[in-house]
Order: structure tokens, then sequence, then C-alpha cells
């Protein structure tokens, strides 16, 4: 499998927008200018190696009148093309040697809408994630983004569901990248004969670009003072530390780059369509701990609900614990609980026997009781957690375990899904997909400023204030301490201003900006 055209210069291109852009140490909009030029790269190197592979797929015809495909080593196929043309071209569908293949028939056509509607979603949704860095202040809530939008473009480059499973799929990217070195340099070690004195030609071009502009710039620059203020504004610092800097960024996405355009040059064999089938585990082998399980739960739940509608007296009576003590000693431990049965119920729909009606419907049936009895104490343990934030305040990770938990029934929704369908195998993309949406609507929620708009709210209410606590977030929270009289106000603006260094273009933030 050889390199296509332009894999190289890509990956150099996108290494140097990540050195350029990326400020390494606070979000900022060259987070997500660095993601596009990489994404804009990586595609256009894969749109044309799809269009030449296309084009030569199919030949003249020869005397004999049967057209000949054109695998020849040294020539760029794309595995998604290999693939689809073999046993795996079956599995999706299409025939081994099908003409719809061979000339672009409503089969491959199919596929590759299908194909391009995925990576097309991952992408947007990496670049999303990225965006975060221009709007929004405080660092944990990017780094969370930074992680998801990585797997989201390691997916978007994977395509569909790889026979590796879905941890490969989310690392393919990294794991790749140091196998595309090697792949790189026998392709260009098998066209640098042809293009020795192209490239010598085109370094001299370079050599003299550099020289041009050396001498230029420095005179135009002390000819005019806003010009000199532009260039300014615009050159990197070019100090030891931001030499580091800019050579760790620059390796590790030019890396990057190689290993997505290597996955998308032979990607990995797609996985087979699973439609259920026969499972190791019999009906009663099964159904007796599920069905425990459920027994359990439903007791559990029923209990809920009369220490809901029974009120803080109930509780007091009951337990000997105030409501707010009673939903902080709970938490925890339903969330492990909710968790643990996710985990029972996934393993059961994967190795169930599915071989009768009888089996597919107590699989249904069983399997949909605990998923809604769990999706109830879910609810129990969110509720308990915003009654312990209304008693004893709001929290970063008091909001994060929340959000987790939202999450947490929205997977539970999923696999209510999986279990009517009984098929399993959209499930682990579907989760992750839900996990990095999440973290998406948690930015646009603006949490840090949530947070101090409900602590404020509970000191209007005459409960306590933490006012040290807010001091420690980020200028997020600055528009909620409009409500905050003087000259509290001014102090705790003060503090979230304090140490706000001034941001480049690269690292420009709309909420630092603002702060200013």
């Amino acid at each position: 499998m050889a390199s296509p055209p332009g894999v190289v210069p890509a990956a150099l291109v996108s290494g140097l927008a990540a050195a350029i852009l990326v400020p390494g140490d606070r979000p900022g909009i060259g987070w997500v200018l660095a993601g596009t030029v990489a994404a804009v790269a990586v595609f256009l190197v894969d749109r044309n190696a799809r269009r030449s592979a296309a084009d030569s797929t199919v030949e003249p015809k020869t005397a004999e009148g049967t057209a000949q495909e054109s695998d020849t080593e040294g020539q760029f196929v794309p595995g998604f093309v290999r693939c689809l043309r073999g046993p795996f071209g079956r599995a999706l569908g299409v025939g081994h040697g099908d003409r719809g293949i061979r000339h672009g028939g409503p089969e491959l056509a199919v596929v590759q809408r299908r194909e391009s509607a995925g990576r097309a979603w991952w992408t947007t949704l990496a670049l999303a994630l990225l965006a975060v860095g221009a709007f929004r202040a405080a660092g944990w809530l990017f780094a969370l983004c930074v992680v998801a939008a990585c797997v989201a473009g390691s997916l978007a480059v994977v395509g569909h569901r790889s026979a590796n499973g879905v941890l490969y799929d989310t690392i393919a990217v990294p794991l790749e990248a140091l196998a595309a070195v090697p792949w790189v340099y026998a392709g260009m070690s098998r066209a640098r004969a042809s293009r020795a004195k192209r490239g010598w030609r085109f370094g001299l071009s370079t050599v003299v670009t550099i020289v041009l502009l050396a001498v230029f710039v420095p005179l135009l620059g002390s000819a005019d003072a806003t010009f000199a203020t532009l260039l300014e504004t615009v050159t990197p610092d070019l100090g030891a530390s931001s030499g580091a800097r800019w050579i760790v960024l620059f390796t590790v996405v030019t890396l990057g780059a190689l290993g997505a355009m290597f996955v998308l040059a032979g990607p990995p064999l797609p996985a087979a369509a699973s439609a259920g089938g026969s499972g190791s585990l019999r009906r009663p082998e099964w159904v007796l701990p599920v069905g425990a399980l459920a027994i359990l739960f439903t007791a559990f739940v029923g209990a809920q609900f009369v220490a809901l509608f029974g009120g803080d007296g109930y509780v007091r009576r009951t337990a000997g614990l105030t409501y707010a003590e009673y939903a902080r000693s709970g938490f925890w431990q339903l969330s492990a609980v909710t968790v643990l049965t996710l985990a029972v119920l996934v393993l059961v729909l994967r190795w169930a026997a599915q071989d009768t009606a009888a089996d597919r419907l107590w699989l249904r049936g069983l399997l949909t009781v605990v998923s809604v009895l769990a999706l109830i104490m879910v609810a129990s343990a969110l509720g308990r957690m915003w009654t312990y934030q209304q008693a004893y305040g709001f929290t970063v990770l008091r909001l994060v375990v929340e959000v987790c938990e939202l999450w947490l029934g929205l997977v539970y929704l999923q696999v209510l899904v999986a279990v009517a369908w009984l098929e399993r195998s959209w499930l682990p993309r579907a989760v992750l997909g839900s996990a990095m949406v999440t973290v998406l609507a948690l930015a646009v929620l603006d949490p840090e400023r949530l947070i101090a708009d409900k602590n404020i709210d509970r000191w209007h209410q005459g409960r306590s204030f933490d006012v040290d606590y807010l001091g420690t977030l980020s200028p997020d929270t600055l528009p909620a301490t409009d409500r905050l009289p003087e000259p509290l106000r001014t102090d705790l603006r003060a503090r979230l201003r304090a140490d706000l260094e001034q941001d480049s273009w690269q690292s420009w933030n709309r909420s630092r900006a603002r702060a200013r």
C-alpha cells in the first residue's frame, strides 16, 4: 500500500499550524483553527486519493472485452475500496466483484454516503468541542473537550465499526501514528529518484522566499508604526520555553496527521453486522440472577417513593437524618448500583441465547423491567445530589457528578432501544457519541457561571455563601457577580481578574476578553 501524493505536505502543514496556532497553556481560538487546518489537510489528501483510485479501478477493455483492475504494486488504492471488493463487502451487503462496485453503482454509493455522513458527524463534533476554547475560560472544562475531540477525531478516521472493537477505534490514530512513519518513508523512497530535481528546485525557491521575507519584513516594520504593531501581534514568541512547546506540538500533530492518513489509506477490516443470534447462556441461567435483581430493585424503588412522598418528617422518624443528610448518604451507593447494573445488562444482552421466540420475549421483558427500575434509581440519585447541593452549596465536582448521572440515564435509554431491537452493534459508538454531546452541552451551559448563579441564589435565601470558593473559578463566573452588592462584588471581581494575562490572537478567548 503506497502512500498517496500529498501525505507529507499535509502532515507538515498540520504540525506547523498546531505549533503556531495552539496556545499550550490555556483555552483559545487557536485550538479550533489548528484542528480545522489538520482536518482540511487530511480530507484533501483522502479525497484526491479516492478519486484517483476510482478513476484507476476500471481500465479500458482488453481484446477479450473484460475490464481489468489496476491494483498494481506502488499504486494507492484505499482500503475502503479493497474491503468492498472482498468478503467484507458482502458483509455490508455488496457482492464480491459486483458491477456496482466496479462502476460506482447504487450499492457502493449508499455505503459511501453512509461512510461520509458518519465521518462528517464525528469531525463536526470534534471541531465543535475544540471551539469551546474560544468561548469558555475554565481549564478543566476545556481539558474534557480536548480529550473528547481526540476520540471523535479517531472515530471519524476509522469510519464504520472495525473488527478490532470500539476501544481500538477510539485510539486508532495515535496507535497507528508510528506505523505510518515507515509507510511514508517507503513511499518517499520510491518517488525520490523521479522527484529529486523537482524537490531541489522547490527547496531553492523556499530559501529565496525566506531570504526575501527576512529583508523586507524588518524594513517595512521600521517604516510604519501601525504595521510594526501588527507584526508584533502576529509574530509568535521565540523564547526557549515556546520553542520546546513548538517542537512538541509540531511532532505530536504531524504524527497524528500521518496516523490518520495511514488509517484512511488502509482502514481496519469492518466488523460484520451483528443481528443477534445464539448466545452461550440458556434462559434459566440468566433469568434467575436478572429476575432476582428485578425483585430487589422493585422493593428498593417502592421504599424510595415512600421516602419521597413522606418528606423530611418521615426520613427523620425512620432514619434519624435530615432530608439533605439522607440524600448525601445514598448518592454514591446508588451511582455504583446503576453502573454495575448497566454492566450486567450489557453482558446478558451479549451472551443470552435468542434462538426461540420465547427466549427473545423473556430477554426483552426482563431486561426492560430492570432497565426502567435502574432509570428510576438514576433519577433518585439525581434528586439526592440536587437536594444535597441546595443544602450545602454548588461546586464544580458536584455539578460534574450530576452531569455524569444525567449521561448515565441517557445510556440507559439507549440500552432500552438495544433491548427492544435485540441489536447491540451500534450501542458502543452511540454511548461514546452521547458522552461527547453531553460534554459539549455542559460547555454550552456555562457550568461555572451556573454554579455562581446557584450559590448567589442560596445567599439571597439567607444561606451560607463561600466567596473564597467562587474566587478560585475562572472569569466565566463574572456575569453572575452583577447580582452581588458592593463591596462584595468588587472584591470578587478583583479576585477573578487577578493574574489575567494578556492574550495573543492565537489564545483569544471570549470569556477572558470580556473580563478585561
